[in-house]
């Protein structure tokens, strides 16, 4: 799975690199990103692919009643986002989710009591995408409405079975040329990425 990334970028080079705009730019700051901690990172959704938008990480469905759920939708595997109830309702809300890292700890031993952390990126990409569902949950007793995501993952790759040996489990990454295929309904899913992994 995947709860923890990293985003080290300005606004000014996102905007460059995806020719976007970046709405609540000034609520942006580059942040390493504890999924556990809900925070709001730059997303590019298929409701607006020239904007890139700030969602808050944890999806709510919109039978919800509260934002409890969100700490189990953080990740969805793609293989069952169809009949999972939290997710199938959005699986045409596609978005793109903006970092440049991301974290996995290998279990050094069977219960994983002695973990080793690893920094996993591209090789020729500063930037990349997660692949994500996004949705929209209006609070019943205020009517805020909140824009949410899930980040999606797929079986691991042969490296990542070697670092990530408890789930064995990988994040959906794109790189730029393939993001906006994902946005555009396209069903792309390459584990042959080059992927640089430090150990930290």
């Amino acid at each position: 799975m995947c709860f923890y990334f990293k985003l080290s970028k300005e606004a000014q080079s996102l905007k460059s690199r995806f020719n976007a705009k970046f709405d609540d730019e000034d609520f942006f700051v580059p942040s390493e990103y504890n999924g556990f901690s809900f925070p709001r990172t730059p997303v590019i959704a298929n409701n607006a692919c020239d904007a890139i938008q700030l969602f808050q990480w944890g999806l709510v469905p919109t039978w919800a009643k509260d934002l409890s759920i969100r700490q189990y939708t953080l990740n969805a595997r793609i293989e069952t986002i169809k009949q999972k109830p939290a997710f199938k309702n959005n699986i045409n809300n596609r978005c793109l989710i903006i970092a440049d890292g991301f974290y996995e700890w290998q279990w050094l031993d069977q219960k994983g009591k002695k973990k080793q952390k690893y920094l996993i990126s591209l090789q020729n990409e500063d930037i990349f995408t997660f692949a994500g569902l996004w949705g929209e949950w209006i609070d019943p007793k205020t009517g805020e409405i909140h824009k949410t995501y899930t980040l999606l993952t797929t079986e691991a790759n042969e490296l990542m079975s070697k670092i990530h040996n408890s789930k064995r489990r990988m994040p959906v990454i794109f790189t730029l040329d393939d993001a906006y295929l994902w946005l555009d309904g396209k069903n792309i899913i390459n584990k042959d990425i080059d992927l640089i992994i430090l150990p930290v």
